[in-house]
């Protein structure tokens, strides 16, 4: 179950390094327009990622 939880940890790095390895501009321009979202706003992208990736899990299970 670690070594799972592990690769999953090591998984989600890779994913997150690749927008500021390929473009570093264009993650500081959607940086930028997250910081003039409103909570609410931001709340409910977390939400749906969150949603999103249960269900994927779901699915992959």
């Amino acid at each position: 179950m670690w070594s799972e939880l592990f690769i999953a940890l090591a998984l989600l790095l890779v994913i997150e390094g690749v927008t500021p390895f390929i473009s570093p501009a264009g993650l500081r321009r959607t940086l930028s327009m997250v910081m003039q979202m409103s909570d609410h706003s931001l709340r409910m992208a977390g939400l749906a990622s969150m949603l999103s990736g249960l269900f994927l899990l779901y699915l992959v299970r």
